[in-house]
Parts: C-alpha cells; structure tokens; sequence
C-alpha cells in the first residue's frame, strides 16, 4: 500500500499515520523526520540539508525530494509506504509521480484530512507540551494530571509558538497557497478520497479504515 494523507495543520493526520503504519505493517514518512535522520547520520544530503537549516533557511525541494526518494528506494518500503506532509506542491507531487512511474510503482490512495477552521484552531491552540521530555497535551482531549505540570517529568507545560491563534492563522494561509491545490492534482487522477476529520481518535480511524479497506490492485 502506497499512501499520501492531506490536510492541513491540526486535523490528525499524524496520529491517524501511526495508526495506519501499525495496522498495515508500512514506514511511516514525514520530511522532518527524514530530514533528522539524515542530519544525525551525516549523509551527503543530511548534510546539506543541515547547511541550509543551521542559516534559518527553507530545505531546498531538490533536497527534500532527494531524502524522500533515498528512503524510498530503501527496503523498508518495498512493501509500500505513508507519506505524511509530503508533498507540499504539486511540482514535488511531479517529481514524485516521476519517481514512482521510474521504478514501475504509482500512489495507491491520498487521503485528505477535511475539518472546519474554528476546530482546527481549537485543536491546535489546545496543545501544551513539555520542554524536557517532550510529551504533547490537549487541555481538552489529553489533559496533564496536574494541571500545567508533565505527568513524566513534573516540569511546567508550554504552548509552542507555532500553536497560539496568531501564528495558526499564518500557517494555515500557507497550506491554501502552497498545499491546497494537491486536492485538485490528485483528485484529477481518481485516487483522492475525503475523510472527515471531526470526532474522536477511533471514529476518524473507524472512517480510514474503510477508505482503506480496498486498495488499488496494480
């Protein structure tokens, strides 16, 4: 099973990815991920990779797409593969379609993640984490025991930058722009299918699973 999920910060798709790895047997995929693995083991585009981060700089795509297919071409993924957060554009959707069409593979399915934007702000706003251990919290859905305080470590939670309404509005602006127009790309091929992200955790796994019930036989 080769699989895309779409959508935008603060639907689940990462959650809802850790589901399906574990359920299906297949990597899960993310560029940050990848880009920390490279970085930590020092391959050539690790290290170009860290060149243009150390700077405070956006990772090329040419770089981005090289780590992807790498990891790709690795056994790992010979029995497929969940790509979370990759593509962002349709020309890195391009050139993964080129990649793919190389080694006689093609998508399976994408899946895109579709939630109100006062739940995604919700959602996100929500999160507090630990700046030690670096477990994530809901104050809604996953409280801390205590309120304000780790479970693990007992040290103060913190709201991330990246999560405060202001900053929300800011990302979100940039999925329309640059990611958005993956629904039309992929829908054009018959391979996307809509999930409604409301509800709880099993609810949405409930409605994946039964998108993901049948796929594409090659």
């Amino acid at each position: 099973m080769r699989v895309i999920f779409l959508g935008p910060p603060g639907v689940g798709k990462g959650t809802q990815a850790d589901f399906v790895a574990e359920k299906y047997g297949i990597p899960k995929l993310s560029t940050g991920d990848l880009l920390r693995e490279s970085v930590a083991n020092g391959t050539s585009l690790g290290t170009e990779a860290k060149g243009y981060m150390n700077r405070g700089e956006l990772v090329p795509d040419a770089v981005v797409i090289g780590l992807v297919e790498e990891k790709l071409g690795s056994p790992d993924c010979q029995k497929g593969f969940l790509l979370d957060g990759f593509p962002r554009t349709v020309t890195q959707a391009d050139q993964l379609s080129t990649y793919l069409t190389s080694r006689g593979e093609a998508l399976d399915q994408v899946v895109y993640f579709s939630l109100s934007k006062d739940e995604i702000v919700r959602r996100i706003s929500g999160r507090r984490s630990c700046p030690d251990c670096k477990a994530v919290y809901h104050l809604e859905s996953v409280p801390p025991k205590r309120e304000g305080l780790c479970d693990s470590c007992e040290k103060a939670l913190i709201q991330r930058s990246d999560d405060k309404p202001e900053t929300i509005e800011s990302r979100l602006a940039v999925y329309q722009e640059q990611t958005a127009p993956l629904i039309e790309y992929y829908k054009a091929q018959n391979i996307l299918g809509e999930l409604n992200g409301a509800g709880s955790v099993s609810t949405v796994q409930d409605r994946l699973v039964a998108l993901l019930g049948q796929p594409r036989v090659e």
